[in-house]
């Protein structure tokens, strides 16, 4: 048991590396993990270079809507990939503000923001509609 002020240690690499490998569409890997160790919903992998992939990413940019609702439910924190993937066209467009060039926005494996809204099938095709219509106006 930790003493009160006590830091948690890091999760290790192995743990958070089968949790990100599970997201991309093992939900109930995913689910097992997470109820083992709660703080992996925040976790990140550096498969090398600037790679970064958490688990929203992992299932965000493979269309996995069931983990990415499950993660955001256990406090992942929304990114604009994950909303683009989940067709949440408010949030997509009020973050992209602070990305003037946003088709330069690479999520994990450096999956475009457009293939994360693609990713979301139907559901999606509000944003997906937004950002081909953004990048037309661009050219």
């Amino acid at each position: 048991m930790r003493a009160e002020g006590e830091k948690k240690q890091p999760i290790d690499q192995a743990l958070v590396r089968q949790y990100v490998i599970a997201a991309h569409g093992n939900f109930v890997e995913v689910e097992k993990l997470v109820g083992q160790e709660p703080d992996l919903v925040h976790a990140v992998m550096n498969w090398g270079g600037d790679d970064w992939e958490s688990g929203l990413g992992a299932a965000a940019h493979t269309g996995n809507r069931d983990i990415v609702e499950f993660l955001l439910a256990r406090g992942a924190r929304m990114d604009i990939f994950a909303a683009a993937m989940l067709g949440e066209v408010e949030i997509v467009k009020s973050m992209l503000k602070w990305y003037p060039n946003w088709n330069e926005l690479k999520g994990p494996h450096g999956i475009p923001l457009l293939r994360h809204a693609a990713a979301g099938g139907e559901q999606a095709a509000s944003v997906l509609e937004y950002l081909q219509t953004m990048k037309l106006e661009a050219v």
